[in-house]
């Protein structure tokens, strides 16, 4: 394992991030149990991993419950990253200020993530996605305050657009306060339609990407390209797969099933399983890039981690780029490229997935938002 400096700053983070979005059993068959979880932890850290990615989302909290107990005994020698902005836990999806991206929200998650990770400090928050409510001098001041009190280290954000980070960063620069270090984007061999702004962007503001769903939710492990689908396994996908019994996503998920059909063969060719030559395709971007590697066991995160083990010659990673360039169109044309469909609805790679939902809750339509200009094209919202 080698390790990177997170974008402006100088904390050092693994090349891997491992994604904790699968500790808990809240979410059914998409999580494991605290032992599972233990030994992928474990795993992870003999690797010499040290970067964590959770929030006080995934699990309905649980997520952040079971890491508490695994990092106790070497907490200061993990770099922790939670998110806030989305509701937590069992909340109440009737109370408007028990999301979104302001101060009182902000205040009361990061409380409530201390709690429950056990620890004095969060190295890393992240804010979890754009509210389009909440304005960026409220947001950069309320981050920093917490910074100066001792109870974030960094500040990250993750799903917003290139221009409000650009700005941002630039008014943190100019007033003294922390600046955005890194930020979460959804990035993958299937999904490539953030790079004409979010590459650029992030050479000129030195700010690390961090890759969600670098996997596009499984895709790109081939495991849709070998044969029959075993019933025992978990296809998080299978809804999608079938056109003739269309469902959100199917038609984006028909194009990226054509990609790999390319992919796993070129992945054949190198030697390689299609999941690491995926994860090492972002590795050895021209910006600092980690992916976010999550797992349901110790297998999937071993064989992941050998990502670390190869590097991909120029030739190899000029056919990666012929073979995926169709990942740049958007997946929601109407809408644009990344960030605009996850602010939309979501993303194929998180099915069943409605970001709207969980950042307003029941009150959306009761919201008179007058910051707010432009409206949503899927499912415009109304003030009642």
């Amino acid at each position: 394992m080698k390790y990177k400096l997170l974008g402006r700053s100088g904390l050092r983070v693994s090349e891997i991030c491992l994604g904790c979005s699968t500790f808990g059993t809240n979410w059914g068959t998409v999580g494991v149990d605290q032992e599972t979880s233990r030994q992928i932890f474990e795993t992870f850290v003999e690797a010499g991993g040290n970067f964590f990615d959770t929030s006080n989302r995934y699990q309905e909290s649980q997520s952040e419950a079971f890491l508490s107990e695994f990092i106790h005994p070497i907490r200061d020698q993990l770099v922790i990253g939670t998110k806030y902005s989305l509701f937590d836990g069992f909340s109440n999806f009737d109370d408007p200020n028990g999301c979104g991206n302001h101060r009182k929200n902000l205040v009361r998650s990061v409380e409530q993530s201390l709690k429950r990770l056990n620890t004095d400090y969060i190295d890393l928050l992240w804010v979890h996605i754009q509210d389009h409510t909440t304005p960026v001098d409220e947001m950069l001041r309320a981050l920093d305050d917490l910074v100066r009190q001792g109870k974030i280290l960094y500040i990250g954000i993750s799903n917003f657009p290139a221009w409000w980070i650009a700005r941002a960063n630039t008014i943190a620069d100019y007033q003294g306060w922390s600046p955005f270090i890194a930020t979460q984007i959804e990035w993958s061999v299937v999904e490539r339609s953030a790079e004409p702004e979010f590459l650029p962007m992030a050479d000129a503001l030195d700010l690390a990407l961090v890759s969600w769903s670098p996997l596009g939710g499984g895709i790109a492990t081939g495991k849709y390209h070998r044969g029959a689908l075993d019933p025992k396994q978990i296809y998080r996908l299978a809804p999608q797969l079938d056109p003739q019994r269309p469902v959100m996503w199917t038609d984006v998920t028909q194009r990226n099933l054509m990609i790999m059909e390319q992919f796993v063969k070129l992945a054949d060719a190198i030697g390689k399983p299609p999941a690491q030559v995926a994860l090492r395709w972002l590795m050895q971007q021209p910006v600092v890039t980690i992916p976010i590697s999550a797992a349901r066991s110790v297998e999937q995160i071993t064989e992941n981690l050998a990502a670390c083990d190869f590097m991909l010659t120029d030739e190899e990673l000029r056919q990666i780029d012929q073979i995926t360039r169709p990942a740049i169109a958007s997946v929601m044309p109407e809408v644009g490229p990344y960030p605009y469909p996850m602010l939309e609805y979501g993303s194929p790679a998180l099915p069943g997935f409605y970001s709207r939902m969980l950042l307003f809750g029941n009150v959306e339509n009761k919201i008179i938002n007058h910051r707010r200009k432009f409206p949503y094209r899927y499912n415009p919202a109304s003030v009642s």
